[in-house]
């Protein structure tokens, strides 16, 4: 079973989702408590393997302070991507270009037989390799060319984001069973109490 939750038709969207409640202030959550949690996060997202995250585990355990020093790196990379994608912020994807220059710089062109492409094999035995590869894919993310079907749920704190692939393009909810069942049972709820303040007192 899953640690995190993967419904936003895109990995990266997936990251961004790390956090529970983003727009509720002081109901907001941190899901990424720990270098583990990101290890775990990329385990289940693809962009490691079981053995690099059993490697990276034990650099974790011989040096903490780099493994907290990169935690807090791809937090700000998460959160710069948040306000990139929805808050139109240039100093946030300035940063994002900034972390995928230092992952390219971090790689190697090689010429194979189909020709040069680069290589990022160095990265395997480096705290940073989560980040490197977690700044690549959000350089992809923010280049996708189907970005106008990005989406924020529609719960007031909820703030998961999403592709909203549906015919109509009218989902609404990050989770249909869990915000979309709680914003109806609101909704009805708040119906029937207008119903009733509406409705005349009964004769006495």
């Amino acid at each position: 079973m899953a640690t995190f939750s993967h419904i936003s038709g895109d990995r990266m969207l997936d990251l961004i989702n790390t956090v529970e409640w983003r727009l509720g202030g002081t109901e907001r959550e941190e899901d990424l408590a720990s270098y583990g949690h990101v290890l775990t996060w990329c385990l289940e997202s693809g962009l490691i393997d079981v053995s690099e995250q059993k490697l990276l585990v034990a650099l974790a355990e011989n040096d903490s302070r780099t493994a907290f020093s990169e935690l807090d790196k791809v937090i700000a990379l998460r959160e710069n991507a948040y306000g990139a994608l929805f808050h139109g912020d240039k100093s946030a994807a300035a940063a994002l270009a900034a972390a995928f220059r230092e992952a390219l710089d971090a790689a190697t062109l090689a010429r194979g037989a189909g020709g040069a492409s680069w290589s990022w094999t160095d990265l395997s035995a480096a705290l940073d390799t989560p980040r490197h590869r977690i700044a690549r894919g959000l350089i992809g993310l923010l280049t996708r060319d189907d970005l106008d079907r990005l989406h924020q749920c529609e719960d007031a704190i909820c703030g998961w984001v999403y592709l909203d692939t549906s015919p109509r393009r009218n989902r609404r909810w990050c989770v249909t069973r869990d915000c979309g069942d709680r914003n109806r049972s609101r909704a009805y709820y708040a119906r029937q109490q207008a119903r009733k303040q509406a409705s005349p007192p009964a004769d006495m």
